[in-house]
């Protein structure tokens, strides 16, 4: 296009076309896409004794996966790095959402590894959208202070709709990470439902974070989540909620008394903090190595580790049943028709499902 300037009415200026410009795309760029070349499980086992982060992020996307090729080499790392684990402080951190959970493990986490030194795993189990199936996985991004630090590892972990398959899952990534010489694991649950359940079957200590002042402190006492709390803190102690907080441990303690006295021998306590500003962490962290010593003492420490591998062992058969079940071509062909009977009210849910398991047990026999 002629540049108007260049018309005879402009007498004496001219201006030039300029130069041509260049491709947007690098001539000199490769058209082949780089591929990352795939370590053998011995590779991925040595890198993962030496402690280095790449590789056993590496690990722990290949447990995650749900293709049967990656869950097969999962399994080889995860045996072979099996007798190098177990050597770690395992805790558990539940609360509410809102509660400040993330900024509480930032908290704790720093202390530890000032105190204390070693290295830090943080394992976070993040909600999956109902709807759209996908995660913010943000936690991280909570974690200020962590998140930079060379001893430290994070590891956020969607749900997806299966909350028994992460947490699977998790209790292999823990395996994972005591062998690449991590000596405390942080686990965070998503704070609701059964995750509080599954969380405390793979870790030592289960501390549970609540707050004062949102309404009814009676309603923070919950039965089930109060019963395989190992400590209680109550978080945001600080400012003009300092009597709120004290009060809520008052009423803790006292409906504590009601419970009959754990399986460990060891009355959970509860303690005010806040995370926020950073105190009664120590305390906090007192109170865990209080209880860890107390349950080595008395040899409960060994027999719940013993449990809980039981306890995964039949989890994982169920969850391996389940998918045998749902994999067979057969009953993946019946399904739907099934569905309809049911939605059309020719037949009942329960007569469904029993058809379907005597196919299933038919196509086993075969």
């Amino acid at each position: 296009m002629e540049h108007p300037e260049n018309s005879t009415e402009y007498a004496g200026l001219q201006v030039n076309s300029g130069v041509e410009q260049p491709a947007i795309v690098n001539p000199y760029l490769k058209r082949h896409r780089y591929r990352r070349r795939e370590l053998s499980v011995g590779e991925m086992v040595e890198g993962i004794l030496k402690g280095d982060i790449t590789i056993l992020s590496q690990a722990v996307t290949l447990v995650e996966s749900v293709n049967p090729d990656h869950q097969a080499r999962a399994q080889e790392v995860i045996n072979k790095c099996l007798p190098y684990s177990g050597n770690s402080i395992r805790v558990g951190i539940s609360g509410v959402p809102g509660a400040g959970k993330s900024t509480s493990i930032d908290e704790f986490g720093m202390h530890v590894l000032r105190e204390k030194g070693g290295r830090l795993a943080v394992l976070a189990i993040d909600p999956s959208s109902e709807r759209s199936k996908g995660s913010i996985l943000g936690d991280k991004t909570r974690m200020e202070k962590l998140s930079v630090h060379p001893d430290s590892f994070i590891r956020p972990s969607p749900t997806a709709g299966s909350l028994g398959g992460v947490a699977r899952k998790t209790r292999e990534t823990i395996i994972l990470c005591e062998a690449a010489g991590f000596d405390k694991i942080f686990v965070e649950t998503v704070g609701v439902g059964q995750s509080e359940t599954a969380c405390h079957s793979m870790v030592d200590f289960f501390l549970l974070i609540q707050l004062a002042g949102t309404g009814d402190d009676l309603q923070g006492i919950k039965r089930g989540i109060m019963e395989i709390s190992d400590g209680i803190v109550i978080n945001k102690c600080d400012g003009d909620n300092v009597d709120k907080c004290h009060m809520a441990a008052t009423h803790f303690r006292n409906a504590l008394h009601f419970f009959p006295m754990p399986e460990s021998g060891w009355r959970p306590q509860v303690l005010c903090y806040s995370g926020f500003y950073g105190l009664g962490i120590k305390e906090v962290w007192d109170m865990i190595y209080q209880y860890i010593d107390f349950v080595k003492q008395n040899g409960y420490f060994a027999y719940r580790r013993n449990e809980q591998s039981k306890y995964w062992m039949y989890e994982t058969i169920n969850e391996q049943l389940r998918l045998h079940f749902y994999n067979n071509p057969v009953i993946h062909r019946q399904l739907d028709t099934s569905e309809h009977a049911v939605l059309g009210g020719e037949m009942t849910s329960f007569t469904a499902a029993q058809k379907l398991l005597d196919t299933y047990f038919e196509q086993l026999g075969k």
